[in-house]
This record gives C-alpha cells, structure tokens and sequence, in this order.
C-alpha cells in the first residue's frame, strides 16, 4: 500500500511492508560471483517493494516538476520526458496532486488532481490513470514502463497536450430534420462529434475557444480514417458553427436502443438510394467500430463473392451446385458448420444455408486478384477513398493466394469489414449501384466521394438479389427477418477469430430503401445476433 502526504515544499511518498515482503527482498538481493566484482543482473519476479518505491519516485518527481528524474525512473526517458515537460509548458497544468492507490501486482493506480489555467482563465481537471512497473532486462533494475497513456488515458504514444485556442471551432451538429445532436442524447455519437468538429469547426462559420484536449500525434497529410483530437476541458466556449448531418433522429434513437441490449454490438442503417447515412450506433462509445472496426466479416462477404461467382459462370442461383461436407484447398481442409451437406442442391439452396464449401470449391478456377476486383470495381471497397464526413475504414480485400485466397471467399482471411461497409454492400444490391456512404452531404465542402468502375449485369443483379431474398425468407437469416415485409433480402455471417470462444455475428439485409448491417463480437452465430437489431431497424422504414 502506498500512502501520500502532501505538505511543505513538495509530495512525501512512503509505503508499509510486512516481514513477507522484506524477506521477499533480500531473496532477490544482487549478488556478487566470487572472483568477479561485476555484479549479476537481478531477474524474475518483481517484489512488492520494487513496485512502490518505483512508482513513488516517478510520482513524486512528477509531482514536484522534477521532469528529468522522473523520465529516468521509466522504460523511454526521451518520451517520457518530452511529454512531461509539455505537462507544464503546453498544457499549461499547474498545482498537480498525484494519489496512488492500492497495489495490484505491477500495476499502481493513481489518480491526478491539477489546475488548467491559460491567460487568467483556470479549471479544475480530475481524472484516474495507473502505471505499470517493469524490470529493464539489461540492468535488471524495476522502471515505469512507459506509455502516454501513463499521463493521461486519452493519450496514445506520439499524442501531445495542448492548452490554448482550439485548433477548431465548436460545431452544433444537428440531424436532417434540424435537431441537435449531443452525447447525451445519442451515447454511440461521441466519437462522430469529435471527428464532425475537426473536419467542420472552421468551415462551419464558428469562433474558436479555449480548451485543454490531446493533439494527435500525426502528420498534417494525413487520411481522415485517424484518430480525431480531443477535448478534455472547456475553460471558455467558442461560438459554434452548424454542421447538418445525414441522421435520422428516430432511426437513430431506435439504434442506439437495440445496441444497448447487447454488448459489444454496432450497426449502421443506410438509405441505398442516395448513400446517406440515417443512424450509427455502438454498445461500446469509446472506439466506432462501426464506421472504423476492422473485422472478418464472415459470411455476409458471401454477397460479394456470389457476384463474382455469377458474373464468371461458375454458378448460377438455380443450377444445381456442390456443397460437400468437406473441400481441402491449398492445404486447409474446409467444412461447413455442424460438417453438414447438401445432395443436389442448387447454388441457391448453398447461399441460404451458407455453406462454405459450394464457395470454397470454386477457388481454383478463379485467379488470385478476382475477388479484389470485384470488391474494388462494383462494390467500391478497399480503395481507401472513401470521405463520408468523419473517420472511418472503407475495409480491405487484398490479393491472397493458395488457402488464404479460399478463406476470403467465405469472408475469413485478409478480407476486413465494418457494418458500414456491410451496410453498403445490401444497399449496392438493393439499389444496383454503389453510392458511397455519406453522413455529412458532400455539397458542404465540395468534397468528391468515391465511385465504383463498373455495375453488375442485370442479369447478376437479379440473381443476387434471389438469393437474399430467398435467404431472408427461408434461409439462415429468416427467424429474424420474420415481419420485416415488403422488398427484402439479408445474409448471416458467423466469423471465428483467434482466442475467442464464440465468433463474431453479423448481419446484412434491406428493405425498400434502408440497408443495414450489425456485428455482435463474440456473440455467436450472427442470425440470432446481430440479426434481431437489423431486423427491428429495418421495421421502422423502407
């Protein structure tokens, strides 16, 4: 346990052991060889008391503006003294209590109590944060094994604190019908508010204010799917300029609903006709995995592959196609779930069941780069070209060969998604050509979306259009799509991933004019997942 005592020039910091771990110490006392006066370099465990006194000393010396000594204490000085002194200088923190808290193992929790103050204005700022105690294997020694987030739990290595003018304007970000948006109000938007800030704040007519926020640390050049800055205190407001968005407020409200009974859920609801986004919602707000995960999809990447499968003649929704239990490619043995088959089936029958083997067993007559091509050309993803009006991912379909080419035929391999992208994959079916998704309009800044090169036959677009109709109807996907009438199609996916006892779910469907998509990770099997939060969506319009 580590107490504090805060008096006189500076922080006193000292801690309690008992007899165990005194002993614990002078079992891993360094030790002298006979005949060399080199002393040997202390390894294994770390003892209780390495821990606190480590901990303490870089504490203390943070506190009392002891940079140098404290960035001697951690496992990078250089970094860690650059941010430190940045603590006072450009973050302009001031009057700084650090607290630590009870030990557990390596790990000190501690809680820090400073002042913002910047030309006469001053604020408050509170938060926790923890530090973990290492032993630099070189000299044996325990250290602060650094990290920025060590400073503050927003920050990210190469991130910077910053007091001052804001880089941007604060923005009122309203919905199409003219409403405000606040976190408050729709939890999943927190991270859209932050990137609808960075990209409009200065377009969108407002007065910068004064404000403490972390400064990513990245090149001016770069891509918008980075990181947003952001703000952690307010010392002065700015005048906000007005950003409307692509939002609908009861599809939105619906959203955030349906992710909230489920843990670790996201989905993206899309109007197929025009590619505005209408609502976004995740269980978890710290990170939009809507907009930005990076996952397997699984099998709704059976949409794109089916496309491809059509427009090459190797298969057709009503001729009869394998689906063996089993089919080694490159190496890999592939099956189907539960090892199931289907006799005689049609092709149409194998999509409505997902079975992977009727894709699998088309891999060796298609060439390396054909799935890529497709994605690219007709669906217009992995080009990272994407400008919906905040950060996101477009996904990543890469060339791959031999058994990794046959997995991502079945949405596993190098193929990553989001339910973005998976929402715009139902609506490129839906309405027959990609739009590229937009939660912002373009005509705002005259920014350039991307486009696809090419759009399927009629003839491939009906097809498609079959089987997930078929599917939503009688196939993997038709528990959840019961109710939803009118002009339906939907696809299931279930994707495995490493460590993880149960796959991520997901779900891809529309109705009329919405298109929408779900994850639930670790969730299971994506109709009885993902699909009930597409579903009840999809309900509300079309």
């Amino acid at each position: 346990m580590i107490a504090v005592v805060v008096g006189g020039a500076g922080l006193g910091v000292y801690a309690l052991y008992g007899a165990g771990a005194a002993a614990d110490d002078r079992t891993q006392n360094t030790s002298v060889s006979a005949g060399d006066q080199k002393p040997k370099v202390k390894t294994g465990p770390l003892s209780a008391t390495e821990v606190t006194t480590t901990a303490s000393t870089f504490l203390t010396s943070w506190q009392q503006g002891k940079v140098s000594a404290a960035a001697a204490a951690t496992s990078d000085t250089k970094a860690a003294a650059a941010l430190l002194t940045g603590w006072t200088k450009d973050a302009h923190l001031t009057g700084v209590t650090l607290t630590p808290g009870a030990r557990t193992g390596d790990k000190v929790p501690f809680s820090v109590k400073a002042t913002v103050a910047y030309k006469g204005l001053s604020k408050p700022l509170t938060y926790g944060s923890s530090l973990t105690v290492v032993r630099d294997t070189a000299t044996g020694k325990p250290q602060v094994d650094w990290t920025a987030s060590v400073v503050h739990p927003a920050l990210k290595d190469g991130d910077t604190l910053v007091t001052g003018e804001s880089g941007t304007p604060p923005i009122k970000a309203v919905d199409r019908d003219g409403g405000e948006i606040t976190e408050d109000r729709y939890p999943s938007l927190g991270t859209v508010l932050d990137g609808l800030r960075e990209k409009y704040g200065k377009k969108a007519g407002g007065k910068a204010g004064i404000e403490l926020r972390v400064v990513r640390g990245k090149d001016a050049g770069s891509s918008e799917s980075e990181d947003s800055d952001k703000t952690l205190v307010e010392l002065s407001k700015g005048t906000p300029g007005t950003v409307r968005t692509t939002l609908d407020p009861a599809l939105q409200a619906a959203a955030e609903a349906q992710v909230a009974k489920r843990a670790r859920s996201s989905v993206v609801v899309l109007r197929p006709s025009t590619g505005e986004i209408l609502a976004v919602a995740n269980a978890s707000h710290g990170f939009n995995t809507a907009f930005q995960g990076s996952l397997a999809p699984g099998s709704t990447m059976k949409v794109v592959t089916s496309s491809l499968l059509i427009e090459k003649g190797l298969a057709s929704a009503d001729k009869a196609h394998p689906c063996p239990k089993y089919f080694t490619y490159g190496g890999w043995k592939f099956q189907n779930d539960d090892k199931f088959e289907i006799k005689g089936g049609t092709f149409k029958a194998s999509f409505a069941r997902s079975c992977n083997t009727a894709f699998i067993s088309q891999a060796g007559k298609l060439d390396n780069d054909s799935l890529t091509k497709q994605a690219q050309q007709v669906f217009g993803l992995s080009m990272n070209n994407w400008a919906i009006g905040v950060p996101s991912f477009d996904g990543s379909v890469p060339v791959q060969s031999a058994a990794q080419k046959a997995a991502e035929l079945i949405g596993q391999g190098g193929v990553r998604m989001n339910p973005l992208n998976m929402a715009s994959v139902s609506a490129t079916v839906e309405s027959g050509t990609f739009k590229q998704p937009y939660l912002v309009s373009p005509s705002v800044d005259n920014r350039t979306l991307a486009t696809a090169s090419r759009t399927m036959s009629s003839g491939t677009l009906s097809q498609l259009r079959e089987l997930m109709a078929y599917t939503a109807g009688y196939g993997t996907a038709a528990e959840a799509m019961s109710g939803v009438s009118g002009n339906v199609g939907a696809k299931t996916g279930s994707a495995e991933v490493d460590g993880q006892k149960k796959p991520n779910g997901w779900f891809t469907a529309y109705r009329g004019d919405l298109a929408a998509a779900g994850v639930v990770q670790a969730g299971g099997h994506g109709g009885d997942t993902a699909g009930p939060i597409v579903a009840a969506l999809l309900k509300l319009g079309g």
